[in-house]
């Protein structure tokens, strides 16, 4: 039977002095919980309180530790804000409502959630919809122009955007699409 060394310096085994002073410290193992979650990726405040209550992390503790990170700029609700919204706004398109309504239920406060999505502009919020649009149309041509309208507008309204930006955008995309059919 092979023995299992830690893969690393800092990582205990089993049975270990590290392990039994972070068994007995609840401090030292929300340290570990949080270093370890932090490390994966950017995470809220709220997110590490709610995982350390479910490891049985007295509050107080908790609290300390993450008032502890916070103040070494480890935990910032601001900036993961700002690198949430630019991320989803990139990668999926999300409109203000819809990324608003996630970062509330991250438990980032409203304050931040304000200064985040400040930084969009009703003109980018705009292209960004004409682009999904843009991206999506060509799977859509063997479809007829209803189907199209209704495929196209259920995307932009679950990503969020207005119906009456989405409308347009629609019109304007199966209009183009019907006039390019004709001209062939």
């Amino acid at each position: 039977m092979a023995h299992k060394f830690p893969s690393s310096a800092s990582e205990s085994h089993a049975g270990s002095l590290a392990d039994v002073r972070t068994a007995q410290d609840p401090n030292a193992m929300a340290r570990s919980i949080v270093l370890r979650r932090l490390n994966a990726m950017a995470r809220t405040r709220k997110d590490l309180y709610d995982d350390l209550l479910a490891r049985d992390i007295p509050e107080n503790v908790a609290n300390e530790v993450l008032d502890r990170f916070t103040e070494l700029g480890l935990i910032d609700d601001a900036q993961y804000a700002q690198m949430f919204v630019a991320s989803r706004q990139r990668s999926r398109g999300t409109a203000k409502p819809v990324l608003r309504q996630e970062l509330r239920r991250k438990g980032v406060p409203d304050e931040e959630i304000v200064d985040a999505l400040a930084e969009i502009t009703p003109e980018e919020e705009y292209e960004r919809a004409k682009l999904l649009v843009q991206k999506k149309m060509p799977s859509l041509a063997r479809y007829d122009s209803a189907t199209q309208q209704r495929r196209l507008m259920n995307l932009l309204m679950r990503r969020g955007y207005n119906g009456s930006v989405a409308a347009s955008l629609v019109r304007e995309a199966v209009q183009a699409e019907l006039e390019l059919e004709l001209d062939e």
